[in-house]
């Protein structure tokens, strides 16, 4: 049984050769890409078949599929679901009960060792995994039997990668990560509460387009999309290098768009492209819309000690020191850094002046 591509469903869509090309050259750009990778893009949706994948749900919200289902890249909020043969996933799909179950079995057979396995929860231990039924059975018995003939697993969120407030102490049910039940397949965590949508269909993307999983850092998550923290690419960083804090919540700090570090903010201490590609298709995220980074793509978030407790041990130009010790003396310093930086720019003008103009004073 063949399976179309994903380009010969985009043109039974009636998508133009023109906007599937720019959907490719905007696939590049969003992954971190040159220009260069756009025919790559273009050449494996139009030649490799869909990628047939088996959606699972344990534990969880299903806030995943709503942020999934909700990408506002271009194009693929209407085709992403064609772009993989999404054959199961039984918030989504139209079939029910026994009709349902059945489809499960009949990939597993005929894609052996060819399809992708998509994780949304955790399965619970506890009391032999009777705390989440999945067609009359325990879903970890579910998931370990999907998981066996897999390609590969996709942990979607913090649910599935880290455990999220399920597994919150004393965590009676026993809820575990996906990773820690399945030891022997390769696992992309994509954590958050949920993911940024464009995220995760940058990591669909990656897969089906290079044929191998995205590479991941130590705790198994996509450098392309957690290899920075928030902290980093902040729009209100020059505040905490300032000294600038919101005190209390909407406080004149807070209407001036100060640093949210002292209100629990845990950008300093968190990898995501939340400051970088955003929410709601770029329109903004938490620390925009004035509420401190409560750290959720992090393993354990929820047990360190509350969203609104500020981190005390966060390194500052090398030296340690918390938000109470900044201000003066780290304005100082940024002072001479702006000196020492203007000079420099300075210098650098002069040396391109006389580049030009050999012959000048």
């Amino acid at each position: 049984m063949s399976i179309e591509t994903f380009y010969e469903v985009m043109r039974r869509q009636g998508i133009s050769r023109r906007s599937f090309m720019k959907f490719c050259s905007l696939t590049a750009a969003s992954l971190g890409l040159g220009p260069a990778f756009a025919p790559r893009i273009a050449h494996a949706m139009e030649t490799k078949p869909r990628t047939p994948v088996i959606w699972l749900h344990g534990l969880e919200c299903t806030c995943c599929s709503e942020s999934f289902i909700r990408s506002a890249h271009p194009l693929a909020k209407d085709v992403v679901l064609s772009m993989l043969s999404l054959d199961y996933d039984d918030t989504l799909m139209a079939a029910a009960g026994f009709q349902a179950e059945a489809i499960i079995e009949d990939i597993k057979k005929k894609y052996k060792g060819n399809y992708i396995l998509a994780v949304e929860g955790n399965p619970p231990l506890n009391e032999d995994g009777m705390f989440c039924i999945h067609g009359g059975r325990p879903f970890v018995e579910i998931l370990r039997e999907t998981a066996a003939d897999a390609k590969a697993i996709i942990s979607w969120g913090a649910c599935a990668s880290w455990g999220c407030v399920q597994a919150a102490k004393p965590n009676p049910t026993r809820a575990t990560p996906v990773h820690k039940v399945i030891t022997d397949k390769p696992i992309i965590k994509v954590p958050g509460c949920p993911p940024i949508a464009e995220v995760m269909t940058g990591v669909v993307t990656y897969m089906l387009t290079f044929d191998r999983i995205p590479e991941l850092d130590r705790q198994g998550r996509p450098k392309m999309f957690y290899g920075q923290r928030i902290h980093d690419k902040c729009y209100r960083r020059p505040h905490f290098d300032g000294g600038q804090f919101v005190e209390h919540w909407d406080d004149e700090g807070a209407r001036r768009g100060y640093c949210l570090y002292k209100m629990g903010c845990k950008g300093p201490t968190t990898y995501n492209a939340c400051s970088t590609t955003r929410w709601n298709g770029g329109v903004s995220f938490p620390i925009q819309s004035g509420h401190g980074c409560i750290g959720c793509s992090e393993e354990g978030f929820w047990d360190k000690g509350g969203f609104y407790n500020r981190v005390t041990d966060i390194k500052a130009f090398g030296v340690e020191s918390n938000a109470d010790r900044l201000g003066g003396g780290v304005a100082a310093v940024a002072g001479a850094a702006v000196a020492a930086h203007a000079a420099v720019s300075a210098l650098s003008r002069a040396r391109s002046n006389n580049d030009k103009n050999p012959g000048g004073n």
